[in-house]
């Protein structure tokens, strides 16, 4: 049994970075990352080959919803990651997989998580389409809880088909400050922009007619994500090639959600000496302490294999211009904190 495709199973377990480095080379060290110690969590953060990792904070509970990264047909399944501090992680096995998914059968990618009204919706992309006629694209699930089970609400892609050249991956959802939710996802180098309708089962037209709105600013590959601070819009995004080691997050700021944006610079790379193809990132906000963290995928220094990335967390800071000061990537990871959103 290949290693890599043992660690994404598993019953749901209480994932504790070890006490001490692993005695021996390769993965116990790949996945588990230096010791938990000092009051910081230790990168990886978690246990195993995930990667496009999404991050939320519901309530007092940070959330992390990765790809399991393993050879297309394999990527059928989701786990998710639970914690309170930013330590210790409990892994929630399988929350949603292609048996609850009728028309998603392989190539199952980059969780996006939205709260409303209750309910727990569960955006995916799945089967890597190259072309109208492939079956696939971006699905939705929902769940009545964080850690599921997520069944499929539409019962087929919420969006099957290429708009502005968009390959339909990789997708984002944001809420605006008016309560109006989007959808921004996209491969092959274009970024679109879409709106949810209030139910999330359908896309409704933005306010210059169009459903689908190309936003794609200068080297954008894939792996978008947006927030709002202060009034700005901040999107970041993915550059490189997802298998190289320069696989890195630029990002811009703009006064509205379709932008323009225009690319203000790198955010995180790679740091030889800790890690290569650091990139396609998820963001948490701590609201009552102001304090922003970056979770990202990194290839370790060991591996080679295109499929081994790791889950890791560092510290996101903004200058006194509001623009976002390049991260630092370490073995460290950050210092526990318990949040109340």
């Amino acid at each position: 049994m290949k290693i890599g495709k043992w660690l994404g199973f598993g019953l749901v377990a209480a994932v504790v970075v070890m006490s001490t480095p692993s005695m021996s080379a390769g993965l116990d060290q790949a996945v588990a990352g230096p010791a938990a110690r000092n009051g910081h969590a230790g990168n990886p953060v978690i246990r195993g080959w995930y990667a496009d990792p999404e991050a939320q904070l519901f309530g007092d509970t940070y959330w992390i919803y990765p790809t399991y990264s393993a050879p297309y047909g394999e990527q059928t399944i989701f786990d998710a990651f639970s914690s309170t501090d930013l330590v210790h992680w409990t892994k929630h096995s399988k929350v949603l997989t292609s048996k609850n998914v009728t028309w998603a059968h392989r190539a199952m990618w980059a969780p996006a998580i939205a709260h409303k009204d209750g309910k727990y919706y569960f955006f995916f992309s799945a089967n890597d389409i190259h072309s109208d006629s492939e079956p696939g694209g971006i699905g939705v699930a929902v769940s009545t809880h964080p850690d599921g089970p997520f069944h499929d609400l539409i019962g087929k892609p919420l969006i099957g088909a290429f708009h502005h050249g968009a390959q339909p991956i990789d997708q984002t959802v944001f809420e605006d400050a008016d309560g109006k939710w989007y959808l921004l996802y996209g491969g092959w180098g274009h970024l679109v922009i879409a709106r949810l309708s209030d139910d999330f089962k359908s896309i409704v037209p933005l306010p210059d007619g169009q459903k689908f709105k190309e936003i794609t600013p200068k080297d954008y590959v894939e792996g978008p994500l947006m927030f709002r601070r202060h009034g700005k819009y901040y999107l970041m995004w993915s550059e490189g090639g997802w298998t190289g080691p320069n696989y890195s997050v630029a990002y811009a700021m703009a006064d509205s959600p379709f932008g323009p944006f225009k690319r203000i610079g790198t955010v995180l790379k790679q740091n030889p000496k800790v890690a290569r193809g650091a990139g396609h990132n998820g963001i948490i906000h701590v609201k009552k302490d102001d304090l922003w963290y970056i979770v990202y995928h990194r290839r370790p220094l060991s591996e080679t294999d295109a499929n081994h990335r790791v889950i890791s967390i560092d510290q996101m800071v903004f200058d006194s211009n509001g623009h976002i000061e390049p991260v630092k990537i370490t073995f460290e990871g950050v210092k526990a904190h318990t949040a109340v959103e």
